[in-house]
């Protein structure tokens, strides 16, 4: 046998056992969601009494405040409606996505159509519609609630919030905006990234030639404007004019934004067969991830400055659940559509790292907040930033991503 021969082999055994510990990895991911994390959310947050969901559980599933945030009672409607599209035609999933979309419908939005940040627990509106992600998830409900059981009233809700988020992309927060205008204007990366999902979610309403029309804008702002070579870094926020702000926001770095915009890239990339742009955004990815990872205690950082100063944040080093659920599907994703050892080999490494820390075996679903040491910060399942979302999300994307 040659050394080229033996090479081959070796590389077909190699890709022999990934491929096995893949199928294996799908497995657990699928009985996780399945039968931990699904079951909690469907056990504890339907609020029976005014509808909707109760986000803030503790660690048992004990409603500890009943505010409703609208961006969580979205993601949860979508995450419902996603789970019958796509897993089985679960009525009971089906039940739950209806139960908060008509508590959404009644009392969600203010009179131009804008989605309130938060509301009492019997619809009344608590906090101003200032931010669009409320708008972005009540998008995505009302498009994957329409595909799950088609509605004309559904389509209307999930179009017109998602032109209202196109009319709005470029000053969001609009009389909410605290920044004196004209001395540093800046813009953020999060709507960019987030419309590179939104996009696919609402094709089936908006249609492919929208999709592939707004698809090649949005690639180009997160991968020619936002990302910045000379760093091999996504910045948080940019000048206007794309240029690098040398400020606490202009030098921000998210390493868990990054890592799940490159898989959304992956996503698109995928669609138009761009080989180039798949490779670029896994590059990205795993750049970000070793310049992210906490070399003493292991997980990945929240915040970072690209300069090394000290962040303005100070939580910057928490490990936090969805930044590590969002990595597992990036390199599950890269992993799959390049084969690149080192996606394999990150994906393992995290893999060990979130499971060990975030997962709770006693009552299932997982914590959100560690502290830098990776013990628990604190101890609930869900509050006004963490719902049914980022888990369910990436447990089904890694089992149908390796499965």
């Amino acid at each position: 046998m040659t050394a080229d021969e033996r090479n081959v082999g070796l590389v077909a055994e190699k890709k022999t056992k990934n491929n096995q510990e893949g199928v294996e990895y799908a497995a657990l991911y699928r009985q996780e969601l399945l039968e931990s994390v699904l079951p909690f959310w469907m056990k504890y947050s339907k609020d029976e009494q005014h509808g909707g969901y109760f986000t803030c559980l503790d660690r048992e599933g004990k409603v500890y405040d009943t505010d409703k945030f609208m961006w969580l009672q979205g993601r949860e409607v979508w995450c419902f409606s996603y789970m019958y599209n796509n897993v089985a035609k679960n009525d009971s999933w089906l039940n739950m996505a209806l139960h908060g979309a008509a508590f959404m419908e009644k009392h969600g939005r203010d009179a131009e159509g804008n989605w309130y940040f938060s509301l009492t627990a019997d619809g009344k509106p608590l906090v101003q519609p200032y931010n669009i992600f409320s708008d972005c998830f009540a998008a995505m409900a009302f498009a994957s609630l329409d595909k799950a059981l088609p509605a004309d009233r559904y389509k209307e809700i999930a179009v017109t919030t998602f032109e209202n988020i196109i009319r709005r992309q470029h000053n969001w927060k609009g009389v909410y905006n605290k920044a004196y205008p004209g001395t540093r204007a800046l813009k953020s990366f999060s709507l960019p990234m987030i419309l590179c999902n939104l996009s696919l979610e609402l094709e089936h309403i908006i249609g492919t030639t929208r999709v592939n029309e707004l698809a090649p804008a949005v690639i180009h702002e997160v991968m020619d404007i936002f990302y910045k070579q000379e760093y091999g870094l996504i910045l948080e926020n940019v000048h206007a004019n794309g240029q690098f702000c040398n400020s606490f926001e202009g030098r921000l770095i998210n390493p868990g934004h990054t890592i799940e915009a490159m898989w959304f890239i992956m996503d698109l990339a995928k669609r138009f067969n761009d080989q180039q742009l798949i490779k670029k955004a896994v590059d990205i990815m795993l750049h970000t991830l070793e310049y992210g990872w906490d070399k003493e205690f292991g997980g990945i950082l929240y915040f970072m400055d690209v300069l090394g100063h000290p962040p303005q944040q100070l939580e910057w080093d928490q490990k936090l659940w969805w930044v590590h659920a969002e990595a597992l599907v990036a390199l599950a994703k890269g992993f799959t559509l390049t084969g690149d050892e080192r996606c394999w080999k990150w994906f393992k490494k995290v893999h060990d790292y979130t499971w060990k820390h975030f997962r709770d075996e006693q009552y299932g679903e997982w914590f959100g907040y560690l502290n830098r040491q990776g013990d628990v910060l604190l101890n609930q399942k869900g509050g006004k930033w963490k719902g049914c979302f980022h888990v369910p999300r990436a447990l089904y994307q890694v089992w149908k991503t390796l499965g």
